[in-house]
């Protein structure tokens, strides 16, 4: 049986007449989320007679009934006939797709600069309402005309204008169509902020917005404009006084229409989240543009002059136009001639020559100003260079190495049996031969072993996110199961593989050095670990004692942690009648030198061993830091020359 297949031809191309295009993919011509941008077209329209100096009052009401009306005292929408399409312009203007007064720009144009540009938007706006009424006021008389569904169902009506009635202007009232919406009502906080912003960029011109269903009424009408607007909205206060200016092209500019230019305020802060809103010819761009470019690539050459003629710059800092921008908020008012946007709903300005025209307005000024203020520069160059710095180091950020999807553990470490984390516990022993007695010496169940080859870096001044590029600390930190963190953090010790983490070093000066410069790794990046008893320091033997036997008693080996310790052991000695040139005393060079049996008498047996907690004792964290900063810090020579000149004579050498 042959299969029926679709029959393509001639007849099946359809031709897509008047707003019937609009209806059949809305979403080609305005945003669908719900109706404001249809009622921006009609605003914009109100906005561009203010632009052109025709108007300086705009009001928008919300009905009972869901409709929006939007009203202007401009020119009126001319009601004549067309010369050439014999209908009157006002229904052409509302009907036809690209019918509209600002194709022609410049001198003898209707309009010199304006947000409307293809003649499609009022269109719009009137093929997805179920109802639009227009009425135009205008040379003493009011003409007055109704659609359905962008269909002319009350025809044009021109009547002179009552006694005593001098408005001037046209008012629009608009049911939008639901049925073409994902949400049928106007979202007010968005609609608001579109009003609000209006009147800013156009100081003197009063826009109103009346909402019949709560009775209320706002009014905005701004003298201070740009400054006023950002100040007002600015959630913590700038750095710098907020820097403001404007640049328009004279007649005598080679490059730009007369009049094409910018106003814009700029404001510097520390933290909170930047504002950023920018407009051409009054039109909102949400996803700003070349316009946006132009301020952002101004203000980074500006910032970058004042930087190299006073020298700032850090050697081997890069500044990028992100980082002086990345803490910058503004308001930004472009004019532009002919202006070309990313599609009919104009988020997005794609015009080239934006970023140039911008750009040459602002960076003069900017730079002009910094060397006005030259503190006020410094410290946004300050801000710059510290932006800077952060990228570069989260550039250089050293991420865990993983295998699976979980961090490798290091093939140094000699783990333990048991899972029990109460009970088990890693030693960091110095050196490998030590690491090797540990290992034989130790209780497989519960005790591991990883052993640091050399001294471990001095990570006081070392940021988080280069910790790992160091071997040893990355394999610390694997092995302990927790990440690197912060006294106000909130690690996540739920990885935590071991209750007790135990510094085994040499009782001699290199191993009280590398004893300290693991508790300042702990303190510095793994605070938490200490606060939570975690942290552990082993006090190997420095001495044995070899004691003869006397008597009953069997010869013994007795060890000493220090001098003093060994004193006390040859006086008890010589008090049970061993005299102190019979006792045979050897000094441990190292733990390398124990054999497994010793390490486990002395430092891993947990009946006999010395195990001492890391707690911060008398002084609190911030003085605990400042101490470590003192004795640690690269910068502290001078307050280290002076600890040991009013303590040196305090302190045992030991040669």
């Amino acid at each position: 049986m042959a299969t029926q297949s679709s029959d393509y031809s001639e007849g099946s191309i359809r031709v897509l007449k008047g707003l019937e295009p609009v209806k059949q993919r809305p979403g080609m011509y305005t945003r669908t989320d719900n109706p404001l941008h249809i009622i921006q077209e009609v605003l914009d329209n109100a906005a561009d007679e203010a632009l052109a100096g025709f108007g300086k009052k705009i009001k928008v009401t919300l009905h009972g009934d869901g409709s929006v009306s939007v009203e202007d005292d401009g020119r009126g929408i001319p009601f004549g006939l067309h010369p050439e399409e014999k209908a009157p312009v006002i229904e052409l203007v509302y009907t036809r797709l690209h019918a509209g007064g600002k194709f022609d720009k410049g001198k003898g144009g209707a309009y010199s600069f304006s947000g409307g540009l293809h003649g499609v938007g009022v269109s719009v706006t009137n093929a997805l309402s179920s109802r639009l009424e227009v009425a135009s006021f205008r040379e003493g008389r009011v003409a007055r005309l109704a659609f359905a569904g962008g269909d002319v169902i009350e025809p044009l009506v021109v009547v002179p204008k009552g006694e005593g009635d001098r408005r001037q202007g046209t008012t629009v009232r608009a049911w939008p169509d639901a049925k073409y919406f994902d949400a049928a009502t106007l979202p007010l906080g968005e609609l608001t902020h579109l009003l609000r912003s209006k009147a800013v960029l156009m100081p003197g011109v009063q826009v109103t917005l009346v909402n019949e269903k709560t009775r209320d009424t706002q009014s905005w009408q701004y003298k201070g404009g740009l400054r006023d607007y950002l100040q007002q909205t600015l959630t913590t206060d700038p750095v710098i006084p907020v820097f403001d200016g404007e640049g328009y092209a004279d007649s005598k500019d080679d490059t730009f229409a007369e009049g094409e230019g910018a106003g814009w305020c700029v404001a510097f802060t520390e933290d909170g989240a930047p504002v950023r809103e920018s407009y051409v010819n009054l039109i909102p761009t949400s996803a700003g543009g070349t316009h946006d470019s132009g301020l952002r690539d101004g203000l980074f050459q500006a910032v970058k002059s004042f930087i190299e003629l006073h020298a700032l710059l850090p050697k081997g800092v890069k500044l990028l136009p992100e980082d002086v921008f990345a803490r910058a908020s503004y308001v930004l008012s472009a004019k532009v001639l002919d202006p070309q946007f990313q599609g009919q709903v104009k988020e997005k300005l794609n015009s080239r020559d934006a970023v140039r025209l911008v750009s040459n307005f602002v960076k003069p000024a900017l730079e002009l100003w910094l060397n006005q203020h030259v503190e006020y520069g410094k410290k946004l160059a300050e801000l710059a260079i510290k932006a800077a710095q952060t990228r570069q180091r989260a550039g250089q950020k050293v991420e865990k190495r993983k295998g699976s999807g979980v961090a490798v553990l290091p093939g140094k470490l000699t783990d333990c049996e048991s899972r029990d984390i109460a009970h088990n516990e890693l030693f960091l022993v110095e050196g490998d031969s030590a690491g090797g007695s540990a290992k034989m010496g130790r209780d497989k169940e519960c005790q591991a072993v990883l052993p640091l080859r050399g001294k471990v870096l001095n990570t006081w001044e070392v940021e988080r996110d280069r910790l790992f590029a160091n071997t040893e600390i990355h394999d610390i930190s694997v092995a302990i199961g927790v990440d690197p963190h912060g006294p106000a953090d909130s690690p996540d010790l739920s990885g935590l593989r071991y209750g007790k983490v135990c510094i085994l070093s040499d009782a001699d000066v290199d191993g009280s050095h590398i004893q300290v410069l693991l508790l300042t790794l702990f303190f510095r990046h793994f605070p938490k670990l200490i606060e939570a008893g975690h942290v552990y320091v082993a006090r190997p033997p420095l001495f044995r004692v070899d004691v003869p036997a006397r008597g009953k008693k069997p010869a013994s080996k007795q060890y000493a942690l220090d001098e003093g310790e060994l004193n006390a052991i040859l006086d008890k000695c010589a008090k049970d009648g061993v005299p102190r040139e019979k006792c045979q005393i050897s000094r441990f060079k190292g733990l390398g030198e124990m054999n497994a049996e010793q390490l486990w008498d002395t430092t891993l047996n947990p009946d006999t061993r010395r195990l001492m907690p890391v707690a911060l004792g008398a002084l609190d964290f911030a003085g605990t830091e400042a101490l470590i900063t003192k004795l640690m810090g690269k910068g502290e020579a001078a307050a280290r020359r002076e600890l040991m000149e009013l303590h040196g004579d305090s302190v045992e050498v030991d040669v």
